[in-house]
């Protein structure tokens, strides 16, 4: 009887990861990154980074990272979640340990049937100023096809910024010179990636005109925004059931990947 259940729940494991889409995890340290490959990859070899949120301060690495796995894997989409070092105004540093992250996607890219020309990022509150950060200051193989951004901190103008962010990035007294080239607002150009973002009005941790200043400059710029303000969530809702709104966020994004022309 034991050796009967313990088959079934065998199979119902089996099941469930094989409903979820994904095929194997795999691990790095250095960069500290979680790659969640697909049993099913996606044709065109699109696949995405995240950078969970928690100002700079902390990781909200579960709702804003691993939860969102079997999401993407299940459209065939390789997923690594890049657990980030704070960086305590290291700019650099943070910058390489997500370059180093698109490094090893690239490095790996024949056997995962990833395109490296289709990586892109994904980013939550505060890893969404660094997700729209490194859309807007590419570099080498961190050159991301496509960024998802949600509620994101995308300017560190201290009229609508999250202090906690400018503080951790630049530093509570930065200068305007500094403030201004870290504000993706003011980065965009015609090459940068097209967006996806959504976001809740009524969230009071991040100012709604971080994504409307970002939005504005990329239609300015011709380049392809899709824009989902929910009236109601706040901040902070990540991949959770819970968001009122959290089936209608599904829908948009699996249309917006499925149709991004890349």
């Amino acid at each position: 009887m034991k050796k009967t259940l313990s088959i079934v729940f065998l199979l119902a494991l089996i099941s469930a990861f094989s409903m979820y889409g994904q095929g194997k995890v795999l691990s790095f340290d250095s960069p500290k990154l979680t790659v969640y490959l697909p049993s099913d990859p996606d044709p065109a070899g699109k696949a995405i980074i995240a950078c969970p949120g928690g100002g700079y301060t902390h990781l909200a690495a579960a709702h804003e990272g691993h939860n969102w796995a079997h999401f993407y894997n299940n459209l065939g989409l390789a997923y690594a979640v890049l657990e980030y070092t704070m960086p305590n105004c290291d700019r650099e540093m943070l910058l390489n340990e997500v370059e180093s992250a698109f490094k090893i996607l690239v490095d790996n890219a024949a056997e995962w049937k990833i395109n490296p020309e289709k990586i892109g990022i994904m980013g939550s509150s505060a890893g969404g100023h660094l997700a729209a950060t490194v859309a807007t200051h590419p570099r080498g193989v961190m050159k991301p096809a496509f960024q998802v951004l949600f509620y994101p901190v995308v300017s560190l103008d201290p009229e609508i910024t999250h202090l906690g962010t400018r503080a951790g990035f630049v530093g509570k007294d930065a200068d305007a010179a500094l403030t201004a080239e870290w504000s993706s607002e003011n980065k965009v150009t015609s090459e940068t990636s097209p967006a996806f973002i959504a976001l809740s009005s009524d969230d009071r941790a991040v100012n709604p005109l971080n994504s409307l200043r970002y939005v504005a400059a990329l239609c300015k710029a011709g380049v392809p925004a899709a824009l989902f303000s929910y009236p109601t969530g706040g901040h902070g809702w990540g991949y959770r059931t819970s968001f009122k709104y959290h089936d209608q966020v599904l829908a948009e994004l699996t249309a917006w990947i499925k149709n991004l022309s890349l």
